[in-house]
């Protein structure tokens, strides 16, 4: 029995701490291994969270709340579904990026995850048997981290992300967190300063290119479907080269999702439904401008793209309304080194009597005069004043989308944008922005955080036992998070509060549920959707673990 009790208290899942109660200490060997009192749920939070306000830094908090999280998940979800706005950069982004990069020399624990190496792939049905060790598994977050937002190539240290992307479906949307896998397809790393450290924890050689990368991405996707047949895999943080032609295989195929590519295409569809709300102007009028042309950039385009196409605009018609400009200007149609994503949205020289002179962003806002300007560059400052007041000079409402982060690389700070434009910038930021006070009216600032969408994405999927996840409930998770809105409110935000996270992930999970639904992708049937979902919702409460 003594065995059986260390198990428990070292088991994250079924651990309670000093919440055993006294049967369940006799019953199952504990009496001793705790101190005598016994306490609530209630109390191990203000305890936890007494101790998480003496941590200095972002870091060390994070640090401390992932030791909750590997002891015991229950309370950590507890306490995080209590303070999810709070909590949300420190779990999350930005503090994350500091523990990928951090993450060799600061182990203490592998927190549940599968770490697969392409240079031992024959072992893979094993691992994923071993890590998720006979537990129902309904949803895996995948990385390769060669893509990570912000700061690049990690290796194996990207697991982290796979990590945390799962923490904010569990806080978020209540998906249970004992039906979940954290993986990182470890195929090695191109950074020279990984490959040197002596404590770096991943494959010691360059990334595998090629048919052999896609042979083992391809192995994975096969193993993982047949290990876990409800499964939801959504695809994190791969290479501008890879993670589109991964998306583009598998997605009429399995349920597939890429956060990089749709995620952050969804919500900044919501944003600029939510700002046209706002601004009473149809959204089939805009003239869209990407600064940022890679992995991001690109699919928010395309998502944009496709919900011109929803709202009755022909392919010629919704195309030439878009505009992507990357480091080297304007991107025209004969750069033969246009990515198969950017190359649908790429302008003819023609069109332009200065085309060759279109070498800048301010070169291409002044020839273009966009009404939508979104950032995906991670180059600080890129949108300067007098760019923004070109293109507020041609626009009654400019819409300005900041998205790159952490902070420090933010294309412009929403107080300077509201600031230029007098106060007529519909503003959705990447990081959390503070309201901005200008002549009288206080600007609520949103935050086109793909949290928003994809937890609840992810919740409406998985209750609808759909079969795939299509654009049609893409574009209902995007319009039930924009039509939220209140434009009556002077400086109302384009989208709705972080800190309403769990209430609006549940909007979502209902409109796409009904969405599959719909369209009969539901593999069994469904009378009731909303009943589906909240069927679904775990919520974090300790369960009687005695007969």
């Amino acid at each position: 029995m003594h065995e059986n009790a260390q198990q428990i208290l070292n088991n994250p899942f079924l651990n309670k701490g000093t919440a055993f109660t006294m049967t369940e200490r006799q019953q199952l060997g504990l009496v001793g291994l705790l101190p005598p009192h016994v306490q609530t749920i209630d109390d191990q939070v203000k305890q936890t969270y007494a101790q998480y306000l003496t941590k200095p830094s972002m870091l060390e908090k994070r640090i401390f709340l992932m030791s909750i999280f590997n002891e015991n998940r229950v309370l950590f979800y507890k306490l995080f579904s209590q303070r999810i706005a709070e909590f949300m950069p420190i779990v999350y982004d930005p503090t994350i990026a500091d523990t990928i990069e951090n993450y060799s020399s600061l182990f203490v624990n592998p927190q549940n995850a599968a770490f697969l190496s392409i240079d031992d792939p024959d072992s893979m049905a094993a691992a994923l048997k071993n890590t998720a060790s006979g537990r129902n598994i309904k949803l895996i977050v995948v990385t390769d981290a060669e893509g990570i937002l912000g700061i690049g190539d990690w290796g194996t240290q990207g697991v982290d992300i796979s990590v945390g992307k799962l923490m904010v479906y569990t806080a978020a949307a209540g998906i249970d967190p004992s039906e979940v896998l954290p993986v990182v397809l470890d195929v090695g790393t191109n950074r020279q300063s990984l490959l040197e450290d002596p404590l770096y924890l991943g494959n010691r050689h360059e990334r595998v290119r090629g048919d052999r990368y896609y042979d083992f991405v391809d192995r994975f996707v096969q193993t993982a479907e047949e290990l876990f047949p409800d499964l939801y895999l959504h695809f994190e943080d791969f290479g501008r080269s890879n993670a589109a032609n991964i998306l583009n295989k598998y997605k009429d195929k399995i349920v597939t999702f890429n956060d990089d590519i749709q995620g952050t295409g969804i919500i900044v569809l919501a944003g600029l439904l939510g700002a046209l709300n706002i601004s009473g102007e149809a959204f089939t009028d805009q003239v869209y401008m990407s600064f940022g042309a890679g992995t991001a950039g690109a699919g928010i385009t395309q998502r944009i793209y496709e919900e011109m196409l929803q709202q009755g605009l022909s392919e010629e018609e919704a195309r030439s309304r878009f505009y992507m400009v990357d480091k080297q200007g304007l991107l025209f149609d004969d750069d033969p080194d246009l990515t198969p994503e950017q190359k649908p949205f790429a302008r003819k020289r023609s069109e332009f009597a200065n085309a060759d002179e279109l070498k800048t962003l301010a070169d291409a806002v002044k020839a273009v005069h966009p009404t939508i300007l979104v950032g995906t560059s991670t180059q600080p400052g890129a949108f300067t004043e007098s760019i923004v007041k070109e293109m507020a000079a041609h626009t009654a409402r400019p819409i300005i989308f900041p998205l790159s982060n952490p902070t420090k690389l933010a294309e412009a700070k929403a107080e300077d944008l509201l600031k230029w434009t007098n106060g007529k910038a519909l503003v959705a930021t990447g990081i959390p922005a503070a309201p901005v006070e200008l002549d009288g009216v206080t600007y609520e600032i949103g935050q086109a955080n793909n949290a928003l969408v994809y937890p609840g994405l992810g919740l409406g999927t998985i209750a609808a036992k759909a079969r795939l996840l299509n654009d049609e409930m893409i574009s209902k998770a995007a319009h039930s998070l924009g039509g939220i809105v209140d434009p009556t409110e002077p400086g109302a935000a384009v989208l709705p509060p972080v800190t309403k996270l769990d209430i609006f992930s549940q909007t979502v999970a209902e409109a796409v549920a009904k969405s599959a639904v719909a369209q009969n992708l539901n593999k069994e049937p469904i009378d009731n959707v909303k009943k589906a979902v909240a069927d679904l919702k775990w919520v974090p409460e300790y369960k009687e673990l005695t007969d």
